[in-house]
């Protein structure tokens, strides 16, 4: 049976370095293939940071907050990139599944996206979240239903979601009913206090119990210093930006594997053994014998979403003896 060893990654940005937080991830990666860890979960748009972190969005009105947004515009990553190929690099060198949030630029919008290496360093899934939460709405663009899936990887079926996408049943379940192995959540911590910390915790073990799959659970940190940069910057109170981080592995009985990161950055590691997936699943299985598909279904649409479909309008050319009759040419 296959065990699979975790690692959920508490860790702090290099405030508005774009190119100095890929450098901290890339390096974070490189060490921990070198403990012979084979797939781990990164925060929220870690790269190049959360913009409750230059908190702009959260604390300022509207009119005032051109300089934050303008600054995570030109600090957003674009997909494919330097920065993405980087990433990609060190988890091929460490044959490390890697799921990690990035603020995604398209043009002049961004996203928060979150992408799936696989080990060979193939970005295997590229996600944005499908409803900004908010005050995230007037930074965020929506993303599409193409992402609510799970996709196979080195070490197993891994869904993803992002914050509180997981208070969203039906999107939860998508990827249940796509038999996810390992779920990949992400918060953006430094938010909310201790309130917000235990909502992630009966988010995540909620999910764990009803998809019976193993869950690994990544927030942020900030340093004190960061926090006391941003108060700066936007003349806001340290406090809104304190606590709220809770970084863990779950089991698929919804039992906490280790201890969880609470301050500080590091990371939780643990094995894996999806073992206990059958026996969860051997009692209450949500895709299977314990659904009523002809009662309760989903119903999802998955089609991406571009901002231009086109239709082609050009006839066919005659040729032959319908071009000389002028005759319309028959459908192939």
């Amino acid at each position: 049976m296959t065990v699979v060893k975790a690692a959920a990654v508490q860790i702090s940005p290099v405030l508005y370095s774009r190119a100095g937080t890929v450098e901290k991830v890339v390096k974070k990666i490189r060490d921990l293939g070198e403990q012979g860890v084979q797939f781990a979960v990164f925060p929220e748009t870690i790269v190049p940071y959360y913009p409750y972190y230059p908190y702009f969005s959260f604390v300022q009105p509207p009119y005032t907050m051109a300089k934050g947004h303008l600054r995570l515009l030109d600090q957003a990553v674009t997909v494919p990139s330097a920065e993405t190929d980087a990433i990609a690099e060190a988890v091929r060198e460490a044959h490390m599944v890697v799921s990690i949030g990035v603020n995604e630029r398209d043009g002049g919008t961004i996203y928060n996206t979150q992408l799936l290496f696989d080990a060979d360093g193939t970005l295997i899934q590229r996600r944005r979240k499908i409803t900004p939460t908010y005050h995230e709405r007037m930074i965020w663009g929506q993303g599409d239903g193409s992402g609510l899936r799970a996709v196979d990887s080195a070490v197993g079926r891994i869904g993803q979601l992002a914050c509180w996408e997981h208070y969203l049943p039906l999107a939860r379940y998508a990827l249940i009913a796509d038999g996810e192995q390992i779920h990949a959540a992400m918060y953006p911590g430094s938010f909310g206090g201790q309130q917000f910390a235990d909502q992630i915790e009966v988010n995540i073990r909620q999910h764990a119990l009803e998809s019976a799959c193993f869950v690994v659970n990544a927030t942020a940190w900030l340093e004190a210093d960061q926090q006391a940069q941003i108060a700066k910057d936007t003349g806001g109170p340290v406090g809104a930006i304190s606590g709220g981080f809770f970084t863990a592995i779950i089991d698929p009985e919804g039992r906490i594997i280790g201890e969880p990161l609470i301050s500080g950055e590091g990371e939780v590691i643990a094995d894996l053994d999806f073992a206990q997936i059958d026996l969860r699943k051997r009692l209450m299985d949500a895709r299977g014998h314990y659904s009523r598909p002809e009662l309760v279904s989903l119903q999802i649409e998955r089609t991406p979403a571009p901002h231009i479909r086109e239709r082609s309008t050009r006839l066919p050319v005659q040729t032959g003896r319908a071009a000389e009759e002028g005759r319309p040419v028959e459908a192939q």
